[in-house]
């Protein structure tokens, strides 16, 4: 984890959250017909989002604990996720009117709940025990985690809140409280987005997140199909940032979400994501990016070139991306002209072409030549990814900034490992003190880097992943920073999912050339990639021949 020294913003403590709980009440708009969700509109005087459209739901109390004894659950069913589905019935039945309940014995026993039930309750009196007098036990069994959301860390009042979800029981009509909740309203997510983003339906975050992902579903058995684990679908605590001057909210899987996590980790909304190449982002007191003006369907935003130290310590530049004047001098100037190496992670020509024309830039202005380190290119590289460094670089060598700082002496140590894959003379580095991986293209953030032949090597690339991983664990390594793309976090589980996708591409090209045995590479990426935009074919077949590479290299049996 980086040093608390380094972090750009004083630490503070985010306020605890508050324990509620919420319900997704479902329906189908008839048999066969699209997925519903109620919702209402809240108070325009309510403390936490006042007017947004939500789904019913409020504070879990020690009634919800205690009330477990007139509840039927599920065998697989935890005492935590009993109280919460309890006290998802009780703010449903106390907002809307709905009442999740069924009869415990007589004539009506297992029958839910119906009107002259509801009519005999009074929602301002303990609820559970009005259940229990009227012989309803609370239908908690039919109560199912969806989601776990946590509010996010800058807010002065925070909720952490299980999206718990339950069929509509038939029969029942939603009655707002016209104290807490008003208009409530059976919509289909994907309309009630559209709504939103027409001005017409404010949400919050996490409810307009809930209902994306519900959307997906067809229908009200497939969501609690879905459920039947016992664990939610995801956990969330977002975090925001500024992107064109305006706050914007992100979770985990967000390509900005790593990047808040890194710059501001207590959830201070203060760092913009705006992508730009007119001045250097500070990421750490000791880290700087600065993006070149080279962005495209292959470097995405533009190459990230990274500075690596502080005034007391000077710098390491680390890609310092084509040879464009303009993105050199402002890295130039960034490091107060204090270079004191430039690390190229390979040669390709948006990474090392900059490298001599930022040297000889330092030594114009009287500065120690500060000497270009990396690999050499291979003889398999292209022409144009043609590179000699001034030194030769080794596995896991170590290259240290030592200096004054305000809190005395400080070191920034880069450790080189050498991850051939994209390209053979690849090469990432860990800065050891603050556990980062500035990976290059071996791991980008929004796409897969490609693997070209010859110098491109699929063996080689999942090797490399593993070694990281190892390297990741060792040294406490939480966020990776890529030569495209923000920041991500949680290195590992990047890694993992990267390693993954890339095996689950392979069996694809395997059931590809199964299928069409006398088929060309063009044949087989079209069926291998067909979730890849056809424009993008062309530079998939590059990896496409890496899979198929390594495919006939493998031993019988184990493709």
């Amino acid at each position: 984890m980086p040093r608390t020294s380094q972090h750009l913003h004083p630490s503070r403590e985010p306020v605890s959250p508050l324990h509620a709980a919420t319900v997704l009440l479902l329906r189908d708009a008839s048999p066969g017909g699209d997925l519903e969700v109620l919702m209402t509109r809240r108070s325009g005087k309510a403390s936490f989002a006042p007017g947004a459209y939500v789904f019913p739901g409020g504070g879990i109390d020690e009634a919800d604990r205690l009330a477990h004894p007139v509840a039927d659950r599920r065998p697989t069913q935890s005492d935590e996720h009993l109280t919460q589905a309890i006290a998802a019935i009780r703010e449903s039945f106390e907002e809307l009117g709905i009442l999740l309940a069924r009869h415990a014995s007589g004539p009506r026993q297992g029958q839910m709940a119906d009107a002259q039930d509801i009519a005999a309750l009074d929602r301002h009196q303990p609820f559970a025990e009005q259940c229990s007098a009227r012989g309803l036990r609370l239908a908690a069994d039919s109560v199912f985690l969806l989601a776990h959301w946590t509010a996010d860390r800058d807010l002065p009042k925070r909720f952490a809140v299980p999206f718990l979800v339950a069929r509509m029981p038939e029969g029942q009509e939603p009655v707002a409280d016209e104290t807490e909740q008003f208009e409530p309203v059976w919509v289909r997510p994907a309309d009630a987005l559209a709504r939103h983003e027409a001005g017409q339906f404010f949400m919050i975050f996490p409810t307009i997140r809930t209902l994306q992902r519900l959307a997906r579903f067809a229908n009200t058995n497939a969501v609690l199909a879905a459920l039947a684990h016992e664990q939610p679908l995801w956990v969330s605590c977002p975090r925001a940032g500024l992107l064109g001057g305006k706050e914007v909210h992100y979770m985990e899987g967000d390509a900005p979400f790593g990047e808040l996590a890194l710059v501001c980790p207590d959830g201070q909304i203060a760092h913009p994501l705006d992508w730009q190449s007119e001045r250097p982002v500070p990421l750490l007191k000791n880290v700087q990016r600065l993006t070149a003006p080279n962005s495209g369907v292959m470097t995405g935003p533009g190459t990230n070139s990274y500075l690596v130290g502080e005034p007391g310590t000077g710098f390491i530049a680390i890609d310092p991306g084509p040879a464009d004047p303009d993105h050199l001098e402002k890295l130039w100037r960034a490091a107060g002209g204090d270079i004191r190496m430039i690390v190229c992670t390979h040669s390709h020509p948006d990474h090392s072409p900059g490298a001599a024309p930022l040297q000889a830039m330092c030594e114009r202005a009287g500065r120690a030549k500060p000497p270009i380190l990396g690999l050499p290119s291979a003889p398999t590289a292209r022409v144009a990814s043609q590179f000699t460094p001034d030194r030769a670089l080794q596995n896991n060598e170590l290259l240290a900034l030592t200096g004054k700082a305000l809190e005395g002496e400080i070191t920034h140590t880069l450790q080189v490992v050498h991850t051939p894959g994209h390209a053979a003379n690849h090469l990432c580095l860990i800065l050891r003190e603050d556990g980062l991986l500035f990976s290059g293209d071996h791991i980008l953030n929004g796409s897969t880097t490609v693997i070209d032949p010859p110098d491109g090597n699929m063996a080689d690339y999942l090797d490399s992943l593993d070694r990281l991983d190892a390297l990741c664990a060792e040294h406490d390594v939480q966020f990776i920073l890529p030569a495209h793309g923000y920041v991500l976090d949680n290195a590992r589980g990047a890694i993992a999912q990267l390693k993954a996708h890339r095996l689950a591409r392979e069996a694809k090209v395997l059931a590809a050339m199964q299928a069409l045995p006398d088929g060309t590479p063009e044949d087989w990426v079209r069926h291998a990639y067909s979730d890849v935009p056809p424009r993008m074919w062309p530079v998939a077949q590059r990896s496409l021949l890496a899979h198929v590479e390594r495919i006939r290299t493998l031993p019988p049996g184990n493709n």
